[in-house]
């Protein structure tokens, strides 16, 4: 069962998608969420750390798909590939992730605002978001991290050097393919767009 603090922010998400944040009420919120809206209150202690909660949790839900995709099957090709296209699809649908990955919010999102000084928060997931979140270098620097050290014990095994490069090639190659999708006459669409020069890529890595 979900608990407050979800259906919060599921609340404030559903608000969003038709509001710009700037709008979205803190009484609408908790209304929507079945909930007082002083338990908002207690949970996020102001509107910026309800935003900063928003952007923490799609931080974690990107990173948890990236943790996903690179456990799939296959080799070293299909699980970047993998990952590559979760990247594709994360930022499609979701605009904090698409936040996250390249730093543009717009008035629309709630860019969260941290605060000068820490907040002493009562509430240990809250405690989590007011710490901060990770800039598009931080935040592709990690799931590079996580890449080489889930592949790198690959057959056969590449250079930890290169393949840290691939990554962040085929990182910055599904970016690319996220905002920009490919053209009808390119013969390639959808969230698979960037499957194959992934798989290329890998496939010209030097064993290690």
């Amino acid at each position: 069962m979900p608990t407050a603090r979800d259906a919060l922010l599921d609340a404030a998400l559903a608000a969003l998608a038709t509001l710009p944040w700037p709008v979205v009420r803190m009484v609408d919120v908790a209304s929507a969420a079945g909930v007082s809206r002083q338990t908002l209150y207690n949970e996020f202690g102001s509107k910026d750390g309800l935003a900063r909660a928003l952007v923490r949790g799609a931080a974690d839900g990107y990173l948890a798909g990236v943790e996903r995709a690179l456990a799939s099957p296959g080799g070293t090709g299909d699980r970047l590939a993998a990952t590559a296209a979760w990247t594709v699809r994360a930022v499609r649908a979701n605009a904090l992730v698409r936040g996250l990955l390249t730093g543009c919010w717009g008035e629309w999102l709630p860019h969260p605002v941290h605060p000068a000084a820490p907040i002493a928060s009562r509430v240990p997931a809250q405690r989590r978001a007011d710490a901060g979140t990770p800039t598009p270098a931080e935040l592709l620097d990690r799931v590079r991290r996580r890449a080489v050290a889930a592949l790198g014990g690959g057959r056969p095994p590449h250079d930890p050097e290169v393949l840290a490069a691939t990554c962040e090639i085929a990182l910055r190659l599904a970016l690319s393919y996220a905002l920009v999708p490919a053209s009808p006459e390119a013969g390639r669409g959808g969230e698979g767009e960037t499957a194959p020069l992934v798989r290329e890529l890998v496939e010209r890595l030097p064993a290690g």
